[in-house]
């Protein structure tokens, strides 16, 4: 196969006009043929998600792909451990097999805290000899995210075993530090913790940029970092890169790494220095055996019309076309079910709050739009016969979180800034245990939506105005069995139905309720035990 265009040479940093020469997937030579550059299309390396969650999508692994080359990227640095809290090493090789159905590069991860924490249940467990066995592993890369930042701080042996393991096995260890600054990122990071993901302000960045750290710009579905810290890359560019972390099925559709490119270079980040964040900073950092258009190396490259508009044209891997003029040519390919679900239905009865006379104030979680950050709320309770009951003048509605794995009292709290003015949403993607978690205003609402994903053996459901929406998750009660473009339209249906007719305010409403449970986050969130402090790192009580 032979390629003429404008070649982007990312290593020069520069671009020509040339040929490529492609034989049994690989690159066998690249032809000068000047420095003019022609009207011809421009051919450079694919784009890769430098940390992303593939079953926050929805998706298989095989599904994901499918949606993902269309818009240019070709890898992804894949964190399995949402389907390992559901299933254990299981999930993980269920991730791993289904990747190697498409044609595309997944450098998946050793899970390095699941459970998350020892404040909720969790289905299944990683153990170090699990951490080991996977290590060894030619399909995984690296230690996921270390959330467990207090095990780190404070020695805890086991999370520091898991820390040796990654070293004696060569392989980096993402970090997860979100505020974490001063002596104490400077120990995290002394320990060999390579990357974060997780800042949110220019200055965190900085900081930890300063002492070594790698750092990955995240504009995901919920969590949205990219206007903070993109003029970091200004000055920073080669120890950063782009990711999603977490995008649902309709962002995915409409784009991925791709846009983040654009967003750089439209503010001003030079071409070659956002190209390098977007391809060659994470292919050398986890080793991913991703081609960068050199000679003798895979035929991961993509194809687009300037590089202003960066349209997409076509997408390479290992020499083979797999999208082309936002066509995925990768087949829809279904995939087995497996799951780990075992309540029943919940009464309205289980979710009342009898009132505290001696404490007429309460704890709520305020919801930050595009943040996974919540705050502590105190607010006085609104109380109808005996019972704490939401308030949607003031938007403090009730938050419920139910054990799935085992029949356990459903754990209530209360939340701020949500936005529903009638009925309830609920999803079993709730990370990072997966348990049941379902806002809304009114307790048979909340019920019911409980009640249908219960139904289903998982998904994301939304109730109110006589109309009830579910989009079924039964791969582990985290991902669809249906084709990726279909799974999006549904779950557009659903997130529009959930502000359109149920008032939500919020951008990504049920990615923002998934978070809502993911305790490894300040300031305030709900597990199925209680509620949580994510800043002390203990439970609090609602009132106060």
């Amino acid at each position: 196969m032979i390629h003429t265009g404008n070649i982007v040479d990312i290593h020069q940093c520069q671009i020509y006009f040339g040929q490529l020469i492609v034989v049994d997937q690989r690159i066998e030579s690249i032809l000068y043929l000047g420095d003019e550059q022609k009207t011809e299309p421009y051919f450079l390396p694919g784009l890769v998600d430098a940390h992303v969650h593939i079953e926050s999508s929805m998706l298989t692994p095989s599904q994901f792909a499918r949606l993902a080359v269309v818009h240019g990227t070709v890898g992804t640095v894949s964190d399995p451990h949402e389907i390992a809290n559901v299933l254990g090493l299981e999930g993980v090789k269920y991730m791993i097999e289904d990747g190697k159905r498409v044609p595309f590069t997944f450098c998946f991860g050793a899970p390095s805290c699941v459970p998350a924490t020892t404040f909720e249940t969790a289905g299944a467990e990683i153990s170090i000899d699990d951490i080991d066995y996977l290590l060894g592993l030619d399909e995984i890369g690296y230690l996921a995210e270390m959330m467990n930042y207090p095990g780190v701080l404070y020695d805890d042996p086991i999370v520091l075993k898991k820390i040796a393991l990654a070293k004696a096995h060569q392989k980096p260890i993402d970090g997860h530090a979100p505020g974490l600054r001063g002596d104490q990122v400077r120990k995290y990071i002394g320990t060999g913790i390579s990357t974060d993901h997780e800042c949110s302000t220019y200055d965190e960045a900085l900081e930890k940029l300063s002492l070594g750290m790698k750092i990955l710009i995240r504009e995901g579905s919920a969590a949205k970092n990219f206007d903070a810290l993109i003029p970091l890359a200004l000055e920073h560019y080669e120890n950063m890169m782009f990711c999603s972390d977490d995008k649902h099925p309709d962002n995915l559709v409409e784009g991925h790494i791709n846009l983040l490119f654009k967003r750089a270079v439209a503010f001003g980040i030079p071409f070659f220095s956002a190209l390098k964040m977007a391809t060659i900073n994470p292919i050398h950092h986890y080793k991913m055996d991703i081609g960068l258009l050199n000679v003798d190396d895979f035929a991961d490259y993509v194809m687009v019309d300037n590089l202003s508009d960066f349209n997409i044209l076509a997408t390479y891997i290992k020499g083979k076309k797999v999208a082309e003029n936002g066509r995925s040519l990768i087949p829809n390919l279904s995939s087995p079910i497996v799951n780990n679900f075992a309540c029943e239905p919940i009464i309205a009865a289980q979710i009342q709050v009898p009132t505290q006379p001696d404490k007429p104030q309460m704890r709520v979680i305020e919801v930050i739009d595009g943040q996974l950050v919540t705050i502590q709320k105190i607010v006085t309770s609104t109380i109808q016969n005996g019972l704490v009951v939401t308030n949607i003048a003031e938007d403090i509605l009730k938050i419920v979180v139910v054990n799935r794995y085992k029949n356990s009292p459903p754990a209530v709290a209360f939340i701020h800034h949500f936005g529903l003015k009638v009925g309830a949403i609920a999803s079993s993607v709730s990370h990072d245990s997966h348990n049941i978690v379902a806002i809304g205003v009114d307790d048979a609402s909340i019920c019911e939506a409980i009640n249908m994903i219960i139904k289903e053996r998982g998904g994301i459901a939304a109730i109110g105005q006589g109309s009830s929406h579910i989009l079924p998750l039964p791969i582990a009660g985290l991902i669809s069995d249906l084709d990726g473009y279909q799974v999006a339209e549904a779950y557009t249906a659903i997130d529009q139905f959930s502000k359109q007719v149920l008032g939500s305010t919020l951008t990504s409403p049920f990615m923002s309720l998934s978070f809502m449970a993911l305790l490894v986050i300040p300031a305030l969130k709900l597990s199925d035990l209680g509620l949580f402090d994510g800043d002390k790192f203990e439970f609090v009580d609602v009132f106060c």
